[in-house]
């Protein structure tokens, strides 16, 4: 299982499942890997919504990254730590699904999803359907082989605008890398939750020239957006502006542009509390 349901994919077990309707999972990470940050514990969750929704369309279409809402930011994922999702359908067809969902650790809660909304694409597209089928029986019964996740290698980020309260940085997305054997087989994409970490990589940064001395934790994502693919090669422009200071409590507005191109592929916005 070397690459395709291991490089990046973090369900190791289904406990619960209704397709369209509600599922439960566990996903145990590796304590070998270095680290696990929460943009990988929001993606386990979309995962295991994105699991329910093809089931309940008979794997004729699969969810992509599209819209979340609101993204919490309550604790933080190690590695040796067993991660147990849950998410509930609200709604779900041939179009869309939209689900909230919450991930546990030692039964505190680390993550919560808000109202998120995946656009259904062809499931052909991306995958073979059939062989989905076969890893959802894994998944529904005795359970996928425990740490065969290896991490997930960085991706270098270069400065090129550094001012009070904004910074840019450039990301050369790899042209092969081991999660695009799961992100996905026929249509391999820099999955939206990277793209997402490195933006969020760049904020702290602003947030963190803003008040020498303090150390930036995240604490919220919101309105995110995902307008477009980033296939292996590309080259985006990300940018992180400040936009409100309030106490402890600093909000960034995210973008990512692909290179050439003036409308973005994506953004958010970022809250931030700094620790004094």
């Amino acid at each position: 299982m070397q690459g395709r349901y291991a490089a990046f994919t973090f369900v190791d077990r289904i406990t619960s499942f209704e397709p369209g309707t509600a599922a439960r999972g566990s996903f145990h990470i590796p304590a070998d890997v270095g680290t696990f940050p929460l943009s990988l514990v929001a993606e386990a969750t979309g995962q295991l919504a994105a699991w329910a929704a093809m089931a309940k369309q008979d794997f004729r279409v699969r969810p992509v990254a599209g819209v979340a809402h609101e993204t919490l930011y309550l604790g933080v994922a190690r590695p040796g730590d067993l991660l147990e999702t849950e998410v509930r359908i609200d709604s779900c067809d041939d179009e869309a699904v939209s689900y909230q969902g919450l991930a546990r650790i030692g039964g505190a809660i680390v993550l919560e999803l808000r109202d998120c909304v995946g656009p259904m694409l062809p499931a052909g597209d991306f995958d073979e359907p059939e062989a989905m089928r076969g890893f959802l029986a894994v998944l529904l019964g005795s359970g996928a082989p425990a740490d065969r996740f290896r991490g997930v290698p960085g991706l270098p980020l270069a400065p090129l605008a550094a001012e009070p309260g904004f910074a840019a940085a450039r990301l050369d997305v790899p042209v092969d890398a081991p999660y695009f054997a799961d992100h996905f087989p026929r249509r391999p994409v820099l999955p939206g939750t990277l793209l997402l970490d490195c933006m969020m990589h760049v904020a702290a940064g602003v947030v963190a020239a803003s008040r020498p001395g303090r150390t930036p934790v995240a604490r919220k994502v919101s309105d995110v957006k995902l307008r477009a693919f980033t296939e292996p090669g590309a080259t985006l422009e990300l940018r992180a502006t400040l936009e409100t200071t309030e106490g402890d409590t600093m909000i960034a507005r995210l973008e990512a542009r692909a290179e050439g191109q003036k409308r973005p592929i994506g953004g958010a916005r970022a809250t931030f509390e700094v620790a004094r």
